[in-house]
């Protein structure tokens, strides 16, 4: 099986669900640093769209600037704007696989779409 994880080495979480996925043999697995090769918006919106969850989100609030911006009661437009400008923004890991996408927080919501 094939997945993709949206990575921040810097995150506790992305890590554990990477290493989830780099301890199960059957998986191709690619490692995107979306702070380095963030997601085109077009892709950003597909990831959403396909985890069943709005941009609104994925929105990561920890550590950003994200409410004193007013993106906490923004359109799902003016949110992915935001996050193609600026990823840190994007809430992390999100992994995709052809079982689906998730936001794996926790990590073990990686298992769901394996």
């Amino acid at each position: 099986m094939k997945a993709t994880i949206w990575h921040n080495p810097k995150c506790g979480t992305s890590r554990k669900t990477l290493a989830i996925l780099e301890n199960l043999k059957d998986v191709d697995l690619t490692v995107v640093e979306y702070l380095k090769e963030p997601p085109s918006r077009d892709k950003l919106a597909q990831l959403y769209l396909d985890a069943g969850i709005s941009p609104k989100d994925g929105l990561r609030l920890r550590g950003t600037d994200a409410e004193e911006r007013g993106l906490t009661d923004a359109d799902a437009d003016t949110i992915l704007d935001a996050m193609v400008a600026d990823p840190i923004l994007i809430e992390r890991p999100l992994v995709e696989t052809e079982k689906g996408v998730a936001l794996c927080r926790p990590q073990d919501r990686v298992l769901g779409i394996l």
